[in-house]
């Protein structure tokens, strides 16, 4: 009966006392163990289960931590935490106070970058590259994985670029699978699949080109090709690229087929891959199927409307529009600031665009909201998917900051829906004819309707721009909320025994402020509470209270939001409360307050 190889790795070290025929078994068992907590922990899958042989031969031959080893995204990197002292650990991986879903340098010193997003890895490691070179260590080797879709992006090609014209010693290694999280698209996906199938572009090669000593394809899951391929490559210095080929959710069947579904499947069956699904009946939409469908509707009224997305198709559900309307959706691949200006150019000839971005992946286009949108004052209609606390992913995933960073932008309408009937109005009066930019932000899972059918389409309201609506009267204390956080401010007042005092607004506009409204609760209140999911500095509140200063007025104004630190990973519920805008820290601040 063969031995029990994992439970007796707790680091690298352990793993180089193997021989290499014992590898395979290990790759076996390295995979049930991830199956096996993934099941019932949740996370991501099919990138980890891909990558295993590929982590194992890393840590097998470079001398790991010296050795220094960069994941891409890092959602593929479970398997190399489970190898780098974190085993016993990894039942807690995403949730509160555990292991995180990515790596992080604070958590471990095999983690040599911290990641979430893509498209980092290259430019780091050359960066440490350069490092090493500078205080003469030219030993260290420095590797960076990163996968078909993440290469495909500017700042993969910038490093690249600049890592060609260096003695750098860094090895690139491509971890070619043809998926992100949804298949991967564009010229150079095309391009890699020819390299595979042995055509021309292997002899007249994109990398060699670039000053990289190339080598591959060669078959990931293959111990011997890939052992004695990194071994040839540790002996040679300067910038090197291994293209290899994996199978994302490789060892399971179900993700191997399925393998969108199971980037990130929730909670399935570990022997069977079968995915437990919850029941939705008289659930409330998700707020990304609200745009969705709302969205494709709209199209198919008005042939004007283009729906765009950096690589998130399913995740933004703007697949609908992709599905139906193909000519006029598009997945630009990873690359938000090509989406937003390639939405700027069309918006230039007339067209309506909505350009659909993460709230924290629209941060790496900055420049591009200022520069080619807001500058030029052109309506795109941003919608801003998985703002506010977006839960276990943690903070690199957290869309906590877009208020506060668009508020700064000229021109630039800011609007959080509080139900998905705003968000879908404010949709619909999107296309109607904007003479700015908006960014409409809503949050990651479902809605607060339930029973509520998002094909109600022949109820759009349009909705005049500016006004805030008062939802509940009160006498003492008026609370100020924007966007779904404000479902917490309801439920907290149904349980408070001292409710008659509050009043509570709803600001869905964050920018324009709807100033009247604020003069009459300034002069009716004595005091005054704000509550965002975002960051409270530079955010709502600090609009509110940047009104009342240059007003003169007295009120005691209290802001509830996003400290300012970073919001580690945990569920949504969990991070609320630390940030005390949950229902139940909402309870007990409404119940003092009186007091």
């Amino acid at each position: 009966m063969k031995s029990d190889l994992l439970s007796n790795i707790y680091n690298p070290a352990d793993l180089r006392l193997l021989d290499e025929s014992q590898l395979p078994q290990l790759a076996k068992e390295l995979r049930d163990f991830i199956i096996d907590i993934v099941s019932v922990k949740e996370g991501h899958l099919g990138a980890s289960l891909g990558v295993v042989e590929l982590t194992i031969a890393l840590h097998y031959v470079f001398n790991t931590p010296d050795d220094l080893l960069v994941w891409d995204v890092g959602h593929q990197a479970y398997g190399h935490k489970i190898l780098t002292e974190r085993r016993e650990n990894f039942h807690t991986n995403r949730q509160i106070d555990g292991v995180s879903g990515f790596p992080k340098r604070s958590e471990s010193i095999y983690d040599t970058f911290g990641v979430g997003h893509s498209s980092t890895s290259i430019s780091a490691a050359l960066g440490m590259a350069i490092a090493s070179k500078l205080k003469g260590d030219f030993e260290k080797e420095h590797i960076a994985v990163i996968g078909d879709a993440s290469i495909a992006s500017g700042m993969a090609f910038e490093g690249l670029n600049h890592a060609g014209v260096t003695d750098a010693n860094i090895l690139v290694i491509l971890n070619d699978n043809a998926i992100g999280i949804d298949p991967s698209v564009g010229a150079l996906k095309k391009y890699l699949t020819a390299v595979k199938n042995g055509k021309n572009p292997k002899q007249n090669n994109i990398i060699k080109s670039l000053n990289f000593d190339y080598s591959g394809p060669i078959d990931g899951h293959d111990f011997s090709k890939l052992i004695k391929e990194l071994n040839r490559l540790k002996k040679i210095k300067g910038p090197k690229f291994l293209h290899i080929v994996t199978t994302k959710g490789k060892g399971l069947q179900q993700a191997e087929e399925n393998q969108v579904k199971y980037h990130a499947p929730g909670k399935f069956d570990a022997s069977t891959g079968e995915i437990h699904f919850k029941s939705e009946e008289n659930l409330p939409p998700k707020y990304q199927d609200v745009f969705g469908l709302t969205i494709l509707d709209l199209a198919k009224k008005n042939e004007k409307i283009i729906g765009i997305t950096p690589a998130m198709p399913s995740g933004s559900s703007l697949k609908f529009m992709m599905d139906e309307l193909p000519e006029r959706a598009f997945d630009v691949g990873i690359a938000e600031q090509h989406a937003v200006t390639l939405a700027a150019g069309m918006a230039t000839q007339g067209m309506i665009v909505y350009c659909n971005i993460y709230s924290t992946f629209l941060q790496r286009a900055y420049d591009q909201v200022i520069h080619d949108v807001a500058l030029q004052n052109l309506p795109i209609i941003f919608c801003l998917d998985r703002a506010g606390l977006v839960g276990e992913d943690g903070a690199t995933h957290h869309g906590v900051f877009d208020i506060a960073y668009l508020r700064a932008v000229p021109n630039m309408i800011i609007y959080a829906p509080i139900n998905e009937i705003e968000l879908q109005n404010i949709l619909y009066t999107a296309q109607l004819g904007l003479e700015h930019p908006i960014a409409i932000r809503y949050p990651r899972g479902r809605g607060v309707l339930p029973n509520w059918e998002i094909e109600n389409f022949e109820h759009y309201e349009k909705i005049e721009i500016g006004p805030a609506e008062c939802i509940k009267h009160g006498t003492k204390i008026a609370v100020l909320s924007t966007g779904t956080i404000g479902n917490n401010v309801i439920e907290a007042l149904k349980e408070c025994d001292n409710a008659d005092d509050f009043a509570h607004y709803n600001f869905s506009f964050i920018k324009p402020l709807d100033i009247n409204t604020l003069n009459h609760i300034f002069s009716s209140f004595e005091g005054i509470i704000t509550i965002e999911d975002g960051v409270k500095n530079g955010g709502f509140g600090s609009a509110v209270l940047e009104y009342a200063a240059s007003k003169n007025f007295k009120n005691k104004i209290e802001i509830l939001g996003i400290p300012d630190h970073f919001i580690e990973h945990g569920s949504v519920s969990e991070l609320q409360h630390l940030c005390k805008i949950d229902v139940k820290s909402l309870v007990n601040l409404f119940s003092n307050c009186s007091k």
